[in-house]
């Protein structure tokens, strides 16, 4: 429950609104991997095809009445430019199958109109609001994305580190979607500011979404102290 609204996690990092038909996705990056190769830095040209089938699997599963992509879709401002022929016919059958938002992002603040859907700063669905950047402060009903929360717990067997979901009762950050894109610890300093040291969980990605209370993370080794879910937990000071 966010905002006393019911939604579903799902494994492949996607939120789903089952009363109001609605599927939302964070940072599919899409192009990322031609964004990097144009700089030198080789990578597999494998990703949005990777992102995108996953997507359309997706929809063909839950079959939502409204998409809401939450900014982010497109590496870049060339990004859609740079779609192969295939990539392009699919992401056009997903766009025209349904209600499409696209959600503004710091990477794509206008994506391309070409390929359809409405785009929009924000989007209000009852008493959620959907936004690609998280606010400081209380923000009751936020479903952001922006910093492509990831968390790490530690085992008899070692650690396992995953991309998650971050939430509490009132909020909730994505993780992104795309399959180039990082993540950021929920330790980490950015985070402080949405959850203030008051309790929350990760919802941590694998063959199901486990969930972990936030005090049972462990954070990556920074040195000095680190803020907790109202827990101060002492980490070694870096040598």
């Amino acid at each position: 429950m966010i905002a006393d609204v019911a939604v579903a996690l799902t494994v492949e990092g996607a939120l789903h609104i089952a009363e109001e038909a609605t599927l939302v996705v964070a940072d599919l990056h899409l192009e990322k991997g031609s964004a990097f190769a144009a700089r030198g830095q080789m990578l597999p040209p494998y990703d949005t095809v990777a992102t995108l089938r996953r997507l359309a699997a997706l929809v063909g599963r839950l079959a939502p009445r409204r998409v809401v992509a939450l900014g982010d879709s497109f590496h870049d401002r060339r990004a859609a430019e740079r779609l192969g022929e295939a990539d392009r016919a699919l992401l056009g059958q997903l766009v025209a199958g349904c209600e499409w938002i696209w959600i503004a992002g710091n990477h794509d603040p206008l994506p391309p109109a070409a390929l359809g859907g409405h785009a929009e700063r924000e989007l209000v669905v009852g008493s959620l609001t959907f936004r690609h950047e998280p606010r400081a402060g209380r923000a009751p009903g936020e479903v952001a994305g922006h910093l492509h929360p990831s968390a790490r717990v530690v085992g008899r067997g070692g650690s396992v580190r995953r991309r998650c979901f971050i939430a509490n009762r009132e909020r909730l950050v994505m993780p992104a979607f795309g399959a180039l894109a990082g993540g950021l610890d929920v330790l980490d300093d950015a985070f402080r500011p949405l959850f203030h040291g008051a309790p929350f969980h990760a919802f941590m990605l694998g063959e199901a979404v486990h969930k972990v209370a936030g005090h049972r993370l462990a954070g990556e080794a920074r040195g000095g102290y680190l803020q907790v879910a109202r827990r101060v937990v002492r980490r070694p000071a870096a040598r």
